[in-house]
């Protein structure tokens, strides 16, 4: 079984790139995760250029996509939303199949907890026909993470684990 985890947040030190490496070392047995880090490359959406070929990065996300069973979306939450850079990300799949029927797992390392960011990333993935897996908005300070910007807390490492549980049982059981 195949994974692919995004980060929502291009900063050097992101908490939820944190997120994203502590749900790669915490895979279930027989779990692979891809970590995509491609967000950066891709051009602003246009629909103009949603043909075919696709730029090289457009091309390389939907191929991420495509090549997994999963998503891992971990996110941040900027002014009561989601960052411009995964909105961008989304748009250049909405005319894609590669995401159609994709469970999708929700993290966020947000001190405002991310509710909107949860509720407004929610709807998008819902009309783009992606399944939501419960795993509610994790919550964490910098003082939750080494020197090093790896996640340490126990609870948030359980926490990851448990969602990433939900979200293969959910591809077992469509299976």
């Amino acid at each position: 079984m195949r994974l692919l985890a995004i980060s929502g947040s291009l900063r050097a030190t992101s908490s939820n790139a944190a997120l994203v490496r502590a749900a790669a070392r915490l895979a279930p047995d027989g779990v692979t995760i891809e970590i995509y880090d491609g967000l950066a490359t891709l051009p602003h959406f246009s629909p103009d250029l949603d043909v075919e070929p696709h730029p090289a990065p457009v091309a390389a996300l939907r191929a991420a996509v495509g090549r997994n069973d999963g998503l891992v979306i971990a996110t941040p939450e900027y002014a009561h939303g989601m960052p411009g850079s995964l909105k961008n990300a989304l748009d250049w799949l909405v005319s894609a199949t590669e995401p159609i029927d994709k469970p999708v797992l929700l993290v966020s390392a947000s001190p405002s907890g991310a509710a909107h960011t949860h509720a407004q990333l929610s709807e998008v993935l819902r009309t783009m026909s992606m399944r939501l897996v419960d795993g509610g908005a994790h919550v964490f300070s910098r003082a939750k993470l080494d020197a090093a910007g790896e996640v340490v807390d126990p609870a948030l490492l359980d926490a990851i684990r448990a969602g990433l549980v939900a979200l293969t049982s959910s591809l077992r059981a469509a299976r």
